[in-house]
């Protein structure tokens, strides 16, 4: 006999967040939570032994990388549906999330009733965005419009811009490298590329723009903010 209710997994590191998100789902008569996660390990393991039918997942869990994870449980579950609720700028992130194999991009902001309508709106079958981001999406299709500015950062590919995120919050190579589980001389590549689609010329140049960036205060052109920032440093790259 099919089950009567869809089942929803719902992974987030925020207790207050994560608790929210449940009462909602449980509320709905045809939904149920049937399990809560904080990291990408436990959710691996809830995915595997719940199988639900749709993941709620938030791109920055625990231990790791929700983009990543999308990729893993698709190349694993083809059929497991997922919607990404996040507090990253979806102009930035949701289309990346859909790449990696998300059916769905709703940011925490948003109302409440956004949530359930994203769901159910996957649950039948369709993709779901908001409408701000079909727009730019429809714009940069037809138009073939240049990436908006203060965002950048999009010539960056999902690693790299995981990278440049965790030069932003001060880490050092090495502890990336650990984090990632690259190897370090991967991590120095990653950085190197980094530099040159941005146009920066050495490693104080990328902390400082990294570090900008990750508090919300970079400008528009990565070279001019990095250098009203930061003198250059020679022998350093």
């Amino acid at each position: 006999m099919s089950r009567k209710k869809t089942h929803i997994l719902v992974a987030d590191d925020h207790p207050l967040f994560r608790e929210g998100l449940v009462q909602l789902i449980n509320r709905e008569r045809n939904l149920c939570c049937c399990g809560e996660t904080d990291s990408v390990i436990t959710t691996q393991t809830a995915v595997l032994t719940l199988k639900p039918d749709l993941l709620v997942l938030d791109l920055r869990l625990k231990d790791g990388d929700g983009l990543e994870l999308i990729k893993t449980l698709k190349a694993r579950y083809p059929k497991l549906l997922i919607l990404v609720v996040s507090q990253h700028d979806e102009a930035l992130y949701a289309e990346r999330a859909l790449r990696a194999g998300a059916h769905g991009y709703v940011m925490k902001e948003e109302a409440t009733e956004d949530v359930r309508d994203a769901i159910r709106t996957i649950l039948n079958g369709e993709l779901y965005v908001s409408r701000k981001m079909s727009v730019l999406a429809l714009h940069k299709l037809l138009a073939k419009v240049p990436a908006r500015e203060g965002h950048y950062v999009e010539r960056l590919t999902d690693r790299e811009l995981q990278v440049f995120q965790m030069i932003g919050a001060g880490m050092a190579t090495a502890d990336i490298a650990a984090e990632l589980k690259l190897s370090y001389k991967t991590v120095e590549a990653h950085r190197e590329n980094i530099k040159h689609k941005l146009g920066l010329r050495n490693a104080i140049d990328l902390l400082c723009h990294a570090t900008h960036w990750v508090h919300g205060l970079s400008g528009n052109d990565p070279r001019r903010q990095a250098a009203a920032t930061a003198q250059p440093v020679r022998g350093t790259s």
